[in-house]
């Protein structure tokens, strides 16, 4: 607990507790019960100890692990798929979510009942854990299964920002009709999914969410282990939202250096002193232009922090690489929409339009999405 001073004012600031934390909370519902969890090297509740081996020390009958992208480890690349195995220090069976099975199958959810949810996740809707958990709650939902999410902090929490998903782009790294940057915690977004009806056929979900303690969507919460191999640091996760449009096209951002996500260029951009070279690393096999000098942009210094999260969603990066490397149509993927949501962002980037006027198109969806989500927000604004 630390002292703050406010307008002469002193007083303490509480250290913010995830749901995790409050075991005495969610521990009475799991008694009796066979208990799958599905969670990563993130769901952790002490820097040394993990919601897995606390719940086997409680004699809880944990029956399966689910891993999501990146494996229970979070060591794979993005898209890698994991195969299923053993957890080798509880010889609890895991259970890929990524195995390339699409779905889980009949036998594995009779094996439980209740699912515990414990993932970190970054607050963007292309980050895939908020897929993973409401695909996961319209399991729970089809075979009468309880589900329990600890909740996490949204690290970029404090604002609302990019279009909403037209859904004829659905696919695993947009599943939901919320803007890109939706400002909510995991658990307040599984309410959101019940509430608005958004599981197929508008079935719902038996829910518990353990809230966080100490947390406002105005706190700065630094995240105590990468939750994803190529978001290494806190810089990259703020710079995150307006870089991973990068992924839908030739340009790297960085994958293959210690630095994913915060600096971007490819071997043919022009003008620029700064280079890398990505190289095949942990998390990053087969990154873009492996092996080749990129020419481009530095981001590891400049804007602050500060500056980056005023920004929010910062489309100048994309727009600059786009008029450099001169490619017209060939500089975009089909993935690019699939990643912003709407085929307007495109068409305007084309049309030479500036980051202001293109954010300007998602204004109404900001508004829209801050109203319809305010029955569900579990922590103050």
């Amino acid at each position: 607990m630390s002292l703050m001073l406010v307008a002469g004012v002193c007083f303490a600031e509480s250290r913010i507790m995830t749901g995790a934390e409050s075991v005495d909370e969610y521990l009475p519902m799991l008694k009796g019960k066979r208990v799958a969890l599905l969670s990563n090297q993130t769901g952790i509740i002490t820097p040394d100890k993990h919601v897995l081996d606390t719940l086997i020390a409680l004699d809880v009958n944990v029956v399966s692990i689910f891993s999501p992208e990146h494996g229970f480890r979070g060591t794979a690349d993005a898209g890698e798929i994991v195969n299923s195995s053993v957890d080798e220090k509880t010889g609890v069976p895991i259970r890929s979510l990524y195995d390339g099975k699409g779905g889980v199958s009949q036998e594995v959810i009779d094996e439980f009942d209740v699912l515990v949810f414990d993932l970190q996740d970054v607050g963007c809707r292309f980050y895939t854990y908020n897929a993973t958990m409401a695909r996961m709650m319209a399991v729970c939902a089809k075979n009468g299964k309880k589900m329990i999410v600890l909740d996490r902090p949204n690290p970029i929490g404090f604002y609302v920002d990019g279009p909403i998903l037209d859904m004829k782009y659905k696919s695993g790294v947009g599943y939901l009709p919320i803007p890109v940057c939706h400002g909510m915690t995991l658990g307040e977004l599984a309410m959101m999914i019940n509430g608005e009806k958004w599981l197929p056929d508008g079935a719902q979900c038996d829910l518990v969410v353990i809230r966080c303690k100490n947390y406002t969507h105005q706190s700065k919460y630094v995240l105590p282990v990468k939750p994803s191999p190529n978001l290494p640091d806190m810089r990259s996760i703020y710079l995150y939202p307006s870089m991973c449009y990068f992924e839908a096209t030739p340009v790297s951002l960085g994958r293959g250096t210690a630095w994913a996500f915060e600096m971007y260029g490819h071997p043919n951009m022009k003008g620029y002193k700064f280079s890398f070279t990505p190289k095949s690393i942990p998390g990053a096999k087969y990154p873009p232009q492996l092996n080749k000098k990129c020419y481009g942009v530095d981001l590891r210094k400049k804007p602050s922090i500060d500056q980056i999260n005023e920004a929010g969603i910062n489309l100048e990066y994309i727009i600059d690489a786009y008029n450099n490397l001169n490619l017209d149509d060939h500089f975009f993927r089909s993935f690019f929409e699939l990643l912003i949501g709407r085929d307007y962002v495109r068409k305007m980037i084309k049309q030479g339009k500036s980051a202001a006027e293109i954010k300007a198109m998602w204004a109404d969806d900001v508004a829209k999405f801050k109203t319809q989500r305010k029955p569900y927000l579990l922590y103050a604004e």
